[in-house]
């Protein structure tokens, strides 16, 4: 298994060249693959009282392969809301934006999350494979 890395600023990834991009079955992680072995892996680390999934993705991931990034950024809803769920629970929901662009096109990728507001709904990043 190789070694991994919390990324700190999602601008680590400008300049980056991506081979393939690919968001998994379940719409909890998205792989950016520098090559076979290296890629970086945007999740969620699941608890218990929370969820937290891909809500939509604008674009077209071809448009970050083969192009270096040129721009990634990354915003949040700026107040923390909470709300009801369709089973009359409180909740609080966070939406966070990535947004990426190569010379290509751009990316924007909208993860939502809810919790009972105890738990994160914050996204990870990581570096897979890095030496």
């Amino acid at each position: 298994m190789g070694y991994s890395n919390r990324v700190q600023d999602i601008s680590e990834l400008v300049g980056k060249l991506f081979t393939k991009v690919e968001l998994s079955d379940e719409e909890d992680m998205i792989r950016f693959y520098l090559d076979d072995d290296k890629f970086y892996e945007m999740f969620h680390s699941q608890d218990c009282c929370e969820s937290v999934i891909v809500d939509d993705i604008e674009g077209d991931f071809q448009d970050l392969v083969n192009s270096p990034i040129l721009q990634a950024e990354e915003s949040t809803n700026s107040e923390d809301k909470m709300g009801k769920d369709s089973y009359g629970y409180e909740n609080s929901f966070t939406w966070t934006f990535y947004r990426f662009a190569t010379i290509k096109g751009y990316v924007t990728i909208k993860w939502y999350g809810t919790s009972n507001g105890y738990y994160s709904e914050s996204i990870d990043i990581e570096r897979r494979g890095f030496d």
